[in-house]
C-alpha cells in the first residue's frame, strides 16, 4: 500500500475539523473529556495550524484514500529541548495495523528533523505500544520516557517520549 502525507490546505480545514471530531471522540474514552451542547468536542488550536508558521497539519493517504492526519507544533510537553511535538495523530480503523501510521511518521521525520516530544495517555495501550516502537526505531534506541508537564483532563499524568530524529 502506498502511503503519502500531504499538507492540509486552508480549503481542507473543514475536513480536518471533521477528522478531529472522530479523533477526540475516540480519545475521550481515556481522558473523559465531554462534548459541548452541540455534540461537538471542537479543537481550539485548529485555526493556529493555518495562521502560524511553526505548526504543520498533514493528511495521511493510503493508496490515494484519506486515512487520517498528523499535527506538529513546538509546544513543550516536558522539560527537555524541543524542535517538534506530535500534537495529534490519527488513522481510521480501516487503515490500522497495516504500517500506514508508521510510514507516515517516517515521512514526517524525514521532513522535520530535531528533538521530539510525543505525549500519550498510559490507558491507551495501543498508542503506548505504537509510539514506543516509533521512538525506538527513529532514535536508534536513544530515547527517554519522562513525565509530562500537564496531566490529561481525567487527572492522569502524561507520559512523554523524548528523542532526536537526525
Amino acid at each position: 500500500m502506498k502511503v503519502q502525507i500531504r499538507a492540509v490546505t486552508p480549503e481542507k480545514k473543514e475536513c480536518l475539523a471533521n477528522l478531529l471530531e472522530k479523533y477526540n471522540y475516540e480519545f475521550s474514552q481515556y481522558d473523559k473529556r465531554l462534548f459541548d451542547n452541540n455534540g461537538l468536542f471542537g479543537y481550539k488550536y485548529l485555526d493556529s495550524y493555518f495562521a502560524e508558521s511553526d505548526r504543520f497539519a498533514y493528511f495521511i493517504y493510503a493508496d490515494d484514500t484519506l486515512a487520517g492526519f498528523a499535527l506538529l507544533n513546538k509546544y513543550h510537553e516536558c522539560k527537555r529541548p524541543i524542535d517538534w511535538s506530535v500534537a495529534e495523530c490519527f488513522v481510521s480503523y480501516n487503515f490500522r495495523r497495516q504500517g500506514i501510521a508508521s510510514e507516515a511518521m517516517a515521512q514526517i521525520f524525514n521532513i522535520h528533523k530535531g528533538y521530539y516530544h510525543i505525549k500519550y495517555h498510559v490507558k491507551n495501550i495501543a498508542s503506548v505500544a505504537f509510539w514506543n516502537k516509533i521512538a525506538e526505531k527513529h532514535s536508534g534506541g536513544n530515547y527517554e520516557l519522562v513525565a509530562g508537564d500537564e496531566p490529561f483532563n481525567d487527572g492522569t499524568e502524561a507520559s512523554v517520549l523524548f528523542f532526536e530524529v537526525k
